[in-house]
């Protein structure tokens, strides 16, 4: 039987904007399993980012229940979340969110710094080969091509061993051809038994994933398999990256 990793129940956010009031999601039920790739979309204002935000613990419901990992993060404070997160969540983010002056490898340590987690260089150094950037660990970001710096902010997601990887909008800003390769990396985890979940507004990069779940008006209106992903491993021997034992 799948675990669950993410299982949200009645799942409601409320902003009051001066005298109106905005329901950005409304009662929200989700159950997402261990293993899952995910692809989370709707147009603008549709609920899906206030979603990965709740899923993410970046913002606390007004009512309802987020069990991550059999644990209901719906309550905790800050400080509450902030630890969830550095424990159990690797985000990617659409503008790669990368230190400029610090070179990839201290990049993807940051996680661990901030964790006081042993044998950081190492685990660091691990996360790069597994995305394909053995050769460039001591190159700045600018050192680096849009595709290499997504692929640096995947390496620093997955260094800390997340339950859960969120992407939000993580080939928004590459060409198509890289997105292919950023998309490559995420299967290439998934396949290892990692949870994936991504925010897109991109029907082909919601493609590559194995369930798609549309929002709109705060609501969920689809949630449906993908029979045939699209598979993106054929650019995986061009990036260097180790093939899944």
């Amino acid at each position: 039987m799948s675990k669950s990793i993410i299982e949200v129940k009645g799942l409601s956010k409320r902003y009051v904007m001066g005298d109106q009031v905005v329901n950005a999601l409304k009662g929200v039920n989700l159950t997402i399993n261990e293993g899952e790739f995910v692809a989370i979309m709707g147009p603008s204002g549709s609920g899906k980012s206030t979603f990965m935000n709740m899923i993410g613990c970046l913002d606390r419901p007004t009512s309802g229940d987020y069990l991550l990992s059999n644990q209901n993060v719906a309550g905790m404070d800050d400080n509450e979340l902030a630890d969830v997160r550095n424990k159990y969540i690797g985000f990617v983010f659409q503008n790669f969110n990368l230190l400029p002056r610090t070179s990839a490898l201290k990049n993807v340590e940051l996680p661990l710094i901030y964790a006081g987690a042993k044998g950081r260089t190492e685990r660091a150094k691990k996360a790069l080969e597994m995305v394909g950037l053995a050769q460039r660990m001591d190159h700045t970001p600018a050192m680096l091509s849009g595709g290499q710096q997504q692929r640096v902010a995947i390496a620093r997601a997955i260094v800390n061993q997340p339950v859960l990887i969120l992407g939000d909008e993580p080939t928004g800003n590459l060409d198509s051809r890289t997105a292919e390769e950023i998309l490559a990396v995420f299967q290439l985890l998934n396949r290892e038994g990692k949870t994936v979940v991504i925010v897109t507004h991109e029907e082909d990069v919601a493609l590559h994933c194995k369930r798609i779940i549309r929002f709109k008006d705060g609501e969920i209106r689809t949630d449906e398999l993908v029979e045939n992903p699209t598979d993106a491993r054929d650019v995986i021997a061009q990036m260097e990256v180790p093939a899944p034992v």
